[in-house]
């Protein structure tokens, strides 16, 4: 055992405990938080135009302080970035997490000296529950990689602006250092493809225990390994155990995943998020992800269906109930108040309260009224993949066809298929069915003869990722949408 591995074991035993401190607590802990915000920032400008000295409970919060994506922090943001202080939080940000928006562009999300610090315990907790739960910390004594943006950063008035993955790969504990793949001059690559095979030399001899990244690119460095060597990644790297990830539901990709890993091997999802560490799967065997209650952020929920209302409800921790769909808003101590991520969520427990992440906001369809969210379509995919096990895919998103040259519209799914069925007019019908079972108003509709079952339109191979790379968003933190509300996605991919 080697002087990590044994030195971890204690840090995890006190790390879980302090936790299930805050866990056993969540009413009390997140008022703490919520009280701890409003007094740090009470003045600054954010503060002052909002009231924040006046408040003394949620119920005035809510009147105070409006729900707002990113447009609504955009004036307060400019001025950060002029070099104006005390904006949204005390004193300038250290870091904008520099990350690309559906709607808005480029967004620039604040990271303060306060939050950091959060950004880079919650992906240390989330290993140490690991090995306070199984025991195993041999992966740390051996080479880790982490796929991530790159760590060069500019600086302007003071602040640094970088990607959220490459900021964070400057606070990895010096420890740590020695066992992490890639250099820093391979990460600092811009060309996704170019960076991967630079990546691909420096690990492929290496002794890799721990791999970490967004699925479908992690999925892209297997590829191409299994391409150079013949091997499965077992082969390559014997002391492979523990795959680390997040940004995207997992199961799509799982079965292809182990198949290219050529065994079942531990995993942990974690969601981190520009705005802040939000949650990581504290429990192997259990797919929920534990809300961090006590990282600097104050969480609210609204009902998805109340979302896009002016007068939504907003619920603090303790008045969530489980299985209902949530849009998660955020007030973080970096400067963002009643901040709507554009994520969705459910609760599968409260005891401690863990979450699945369901969507996202914007991310459906309604084309006709049927409002799919993404859970939805993943969910329906996944389960007909359980009749057909000898069919595997790559990468699929949704589309309505509002206006066919034929017939009635339609769902369009776009499948990159690795192993495809040998009926795909069998699989489609299959595929509907499912969809009719988890969305009464889709079964409506095509009972209704408003919509056609859906229709499956086969991706190339790699047109996924050739769709991406012709839109600039290949690699790094980029990831297809589930499902969009109309044709943009799709018609920009030129699939």
């Amino acid at each position: 055992m080697g002087i990590r591995s044994f030195l971890s074991k204690p840090l995890a035993f006190w790390v879980v405990k302090k936790q299930q401190q805050w866990a056993n607590n969540p009413v009390e802990t997140q008022q703490k938080v919520f009280i701890s915000l409003l007094n740090q920032a009470k003045h600054t400008c954010f503060g002052k135009d909002h009231q924040f000295e006046s408040i003394q409970n949620h119920k005035e919060y809510i009147e105070y302080v409006p729900v707002r994506d990113y447009e609504g922090f955009k004036l307060y943001i400019e001025r950060i970035k002029n070099g104006e202080k005390d904006i949204l939080w005390p004193g300038l940000p250290l870091y904008f997490a520099k990350t690309s928006g559906t709607t808005s562009g480029i967004k620039y999300i604040p990271i303060s000296k306060e939050s950091i610090p959060f950004h880079i315990n919650g992906a240390r907790d989330a290993l140490l529950n690991y090995i306070h739960n199984t025991g195993n910390a041999s992966f740390l004594d051996k080479k880790m990689i982490f796929l991530s943006g790159s760590p060069e950063m500019e600086k302007k008035n003071g602040i640094y602006i970088g990607r959220l993955s490459g900021i964070v790969n400057h606070h990895v504990p010096k420890y740590l250092r020695s066992n992490q793949k890639p250099s820093y001059i391979t990460n600092c690559i811009a060309d996704w493809e170019e960076k991967l095979d630079q990546i691909i030399e420096e690990t492929q001899s290496e002794n890799m225990s721990l791999i970490s990244g967004i699925p479908p690119w992690v999925q892209m460095y297997f590829d191409k390994i299994v391409e150079r060597t013949g091997k499965k990644i077992k082969d390559v790297f014997p002391g492979f155990s523990l795959l680390v990830y997040g940004g995207v539901n997992f199961t799509p990709y799982k079965n292809k995943l182990f198949d290219s890993i050529g065994k079942k091997i531990d995993s942990i999802e974690t969601y981190p998020a520009s705005e802040g560490f939000i949650a990581f799967q504290d429990q192997t065997e259990n797919n929920g992800l534990l809300l961090l209650l006590n990282s600097g952020i104050f969480y609210e929920f609204i009902p998805a269906e109340e979302f896009a209302s002016a007068k939504p409800t907003r619920l603090t921790i303790g008045e969530v109930e489980l299985g209902v769909n949530y849009a998660l808003i955020l007030s973080t101590n970096a400067g963002l108040f009643g901040y709507s991520i554009g994520d969705t969520i459910k609760f599968v427990s409260k005891s401690p309260y863990r979450i699945v992440v369901t969507g996202r906001v914007k991310h459906f369809i309604s084309a006709f009224g049927e409002h799919v969210i993404g859970e939805e379509v993943e969910n329906a995919l996944k389960n007909v993949l359980k009749k057909y096990s000898d069919v595997s895919i790559t990468e699929f998103t949704v589309a309505p066809q509002v206006n066919p040259s034929e017939g009635l519209p339609y769902h369009e799914w776009f499948i990159e298929f690795v192993n495809e069925p040998n009926n795909l007019t069998e699989f489609a019908s299959d595929l509907d069915k499912e969809m009719t079972q988890l969305n009464i108003y889709y079964k409506d509709l095509i009972v209704g003869s408003i919509l056609r079952p859906l229709v499956i339109t086969v991706v190339k191979e790699s047109g996924f990722i050739a769709g991406m790379k012709r839109m600039g968003k290949l690699g790094g933190q980029n990831k297809a949408p589930r499902l969009s509300n109309d044709r943009t996605f799709v018609d920009e991919m030129a699939f």
